[in-house]
Formats: C-alpha cells, sequence, structure tokens
C-alpha cells in the first residue's frame, strides 16, 4: 500500500477556543485523540507509512503519536516550520518521505472507504492525480465538484457552481512531480485540484457513505455521536 500523508498543521480557527492551546488532531472524541481514531483506521487497511504534516501545535501530536509503533505503524512528521505553507506547501514540503505516490488525508476527517480499491483505480485510471467524491447535495458540506460520467470536469471549494452536486469525500492519490512543478511555497491543495479538473488530470472514485470531520462544532458533534457507538472498519 501507498504510504499516507495526514495534512494536520492547520490553525483551526472554526473550533476557537478549543483548539487555541490543542491542535484539531489532539481535541478528545469518545476518551482519545481524534487523530488516534484515524491511525486505527488506517491500520486496519493494510497501510504501513504515514507522515503526519504538522505546523501549529505540531510539536504536541508528534509527542502524543511518537512513532507510531503503538498503532503498528510508522510515523514520521513533516513540519511546515516558522511559517505555515498551507495544504499544497506542507505536502510539498513533505514530498522527501512520501515517494513517487501517495495517499492525501485531511487531518480533521474520518473517512470509511477501501484504499484498496481507491489505489487500484488510481493505477487504472491512468492520471497522475485522483479523489474520492461523494454525492453530496450540499448536505454535509457544500459540493464543490462537477462530475460528468464519472469525470471530474470541474473543483471549485471557493466559488462552487450550479451543477455541483458531489464533493471532495476527503482521499486523494497524488504524484509528486504535480507538487514539484507548482510555482510558490505557500499554496492550497484547492488550487492544484482546480487546475487539475481544468486539465482533466484528476481521476474520480465515488463512494456511498458519508464522510465524518471535526472541522467545525457541528461536525465534531456528529463524529462524537458516530464513533461512540464503536469501532469502525471501512
Amino acid at each position: 500500500m501507498l504510504p499516507v500523508a495526514i495534512l494536520a498543521g492547520g490553525l483551526a480557527t472554526r473550533l476557537h477556543p478549543l483548539s487555541q492551546r490543542v491542535p484539531k488532531a489532539l481535541l478528545p472524541i469518545v476518551g482519545r485523540p481524534f487523530i488516534f481514531h484515524q491511525l486505527d483506521l488506517l491500520q486496519s487497511q493494510g497501510i504501513e507509512q504515514v507522515v503526519i504534516c504538522i505546523g501549529h501545535l505540531g510539536e504536541q501530536i508528534e509527542a502524543a503519536v511518537g512513532d507510531g509503533s503503538a498503532f503498528g505503524l510508522q510515523v514520521r512528521y513533516s513540519s511546515d516550520g516558522a511559517q505555515l505553507l498551507g495544504t499544497g506547501g506542507a505536502l510539498r514540503q513533505a514530498l522527501p518521505l512520501l515517494g513517487d505516490r501517495f495517499f492525501v488525508l485531511y487531518g480533521d476527517s474520518y473517512v470509511r472507504c477501501s484504499l484498496a480499491e481507491v489505489q487500484s483505480a488510481f493505477g487504472r485510471l491512468g492520471r497522475p492525480a485522483l479523489m474520492t467524491v461523494l454525492r453530496n447535495d450540499d448536505r454535509w458540506a457544500r459540493s464543490n465538484v462537477l462530475l460528468r460520467d464519472g469525470e471530474i470536469i470541474a473543483y471549485d471549494k471557493a466559488a462552487p457552481r450550479s451543477g455541483m452536486v458531489h464533493v471532495d469525500f476527503g482521499v486523494a492519490v497524488l504524484s509528486s512531480r504535480l507538487l514539484q512543478r507548482y510555482p510558490r511555497p505557500r499554496f492550497d491543495l484547492g488550487e492544484l485540484y482546480a487546475e487539475l479538473s481544468a486539465r482533466r488530470e484528476l481521476a474520480a472514485f465515488e463512494v456511498g457513505e458519508r464522510f465524518y470531520e471535526i472541522g467545525s462544532p457541528q461536525g465534531l458533534a456528529d463524529t462524537e455521536a458516530f464513533l461512540s457507538r464503536g469501532p469502525h472498519r471501512a
């Protein structure tokens, strides 16, 4: 299985004051830091290597997770440094630890889908990037993907347009060369996705089950309720 990059370096301003002194990844969900649930889920799917991209209060994440052996994983860290680099810049910073191809997972998302199937689709479809998408119809987040005949025609997180009924599910596969050629050190992954979709270089893998996230107070409550019902696997 490909390595997984977890983006866990943001400021999490929507969760203040909860996240002012504790990074979002360590907020307690059912008595455990959220990232522990993520790592358990990854290990259950056969993932072996994880790189956590850290920034704001990242030293707390590194202290809590350690080398990953407690989760049956090898965990390493890539830090933004003095200035936050954005989700895209953070991934480019981590490339020496990730290799040529890798999964990307948002640090505030709990997503259940078969990573083996996603990886297989990435290889089969032959695009340099793949995004998992969910038919959302603005139910759990604002829809931001225009999917037509199984192909991503457009992605726009900043200004979703008419006809967009799918949403970025929260798991992607990227080729490192896409990030290496990006012209700026600080950028958002959404910018890259928008450019790739415009060039028809972003493959789609559609899933059918909703995602959970802790990026907002409502998302935090929904995720707590879901995980309180017991361990979950894809």
